[in-house]
């Protein structure tokens, strides 16, 4: 259920003191100052996801600050990712200064001193999580506080992407769903800073991490498409008795059996086709394989080879011609 903040009903002198706590309440303690005599009416509307807050922010020209006095009251840290909709932003934090325009998006450290200064009417979309929930390095992070990320191009343009739908989803999301994607949306994050930070290559450590995005994307995209949510998913495979992960390894060996059974082609050995199906240490597979059909997988393909050698010759001898098309 949304959690909605409005000064839309309050008169203009009430506006300030009341938007000083409404930011303070829906992020970290933050200074509010207003830059408009008479000042605009203001809206948070929020989500929560798992840890993940998400936050539509409505406003007018406004300076907010974190100050060494609320940092040192505050015994949490927090990280806040900002999309940009509409208007600009001067963000500054760790010695840099960045405007962050729409379509763009930045990030704040709330262990240290930011400050950010909105100088016409804007809205903007954050996503507020604790810092340990970002698998991160400190020092990566620190040099890219205060920096805008274009959301027209690279790898930030489809993270902001994957951000703007998740807000727009949010509310809709059930708790199980919402804490998926919102995973799937810090590890997008995480690999983007690692990449900024020139720690992300084909050979690196977190090629696994970056197959793991994308396979929870494709995962999550698909039972959106079916209108389930993940505990759904669970149900409908517990009505067969079995669970989904056993499903997805019954599913890769039949796969295996069945190429086990064809032609070998030069180096198409029994560690290619586990491979192939995601199975990457031998004897893993071997003995999963074993497990399921009662042999080896050497074993199977000599004998089941074997075995459509004779049944072949049999439907030959009873058809008077081939057995199968060439």
């Amino acid at each position: 259920m949304p959690v909605v903040l409005s000064t839309a009903s309050l008169s203009a002198a009430e506006r300030g003191e009341r938007r000083h706590h409404a930011v303070s309440r829906t992020f970290i303690p933050l200074d509010v100052r207003l830059l408009e005599d008479d000042p605009s009416p203001g809206s948070i509307v929020s989500n929560r996801l798992g840890s993940l807050q998400v936050s539509q922010v409505e406003a007018g020209p406004q300076v907010v600050t974190r100050s060494r006095r609320l940092i040192a009251g505050d015994g949490e840290e927090f990280l806040i990712l900002t999309l940009q909709r509409r208007g600009s932003a001067l963000k500054e934090q760790d010695g840099r200064e960045a405007r962050i325009g729409p379509g763009d998006f930045c990030l704040s450290d709330s262990s240290r001193l930011f400050r950010k200064k909105v100088e016409s009417a804007f809205c903007f979309t954050s996503f507020h999580f604790p810092r340990q929930d970002l698998r991160v390095r400190d020092e990566d992070l620190r040099a890219l506080t205060a920096t805008a990320f274009s959301g027209r191009e690279g790898s930030a343009a489809l993270m902001a992407t994957y951000f703007a739908r998740l807000a727009r989803e949010a509310a809709h999301l059930d708790a199980v769903a919402g804490r998926q994607y919102a995973a799937t949306a810090l590890d997008l994050l995480a690999l983007l800073i690692d990449e900024r930070s020139g720690r992300f290559t084909p050979q690196a450590p977190e090629t696994a991490a970056a197959t793991l995005v994308r396979v929870k994307d494709h995962i999550l995209r698909h039972l959106a498409a079916h209108f389930v949510s993940v505990r759904y998913l669970h149900k409908l495979f517990q009505s067969e008795g079995v669970t989904v992960g056993e499903w997805i390894r019954t599913q890769r060996l039949e796969r295996c059996r069945r190429d086990l059974l064809r032609s070998p082609a030069p180096g198409d050995g029994g560690a290619a086709v586990a491979r192939r199906w995601g199975f990457t240490s031998p004897s893993h597979f071997s003995r999963a394989f074993r497990a399921a059909y009662g042999v080896a997988p050497r074993e199977w393909r000599i004998h089941g080879l074997a075995g459509e050698a004779v049944t072949d010759a049999a439907e030959r001898e009873r058809s008077g011609g081939p057995a199968r098309c060439p």
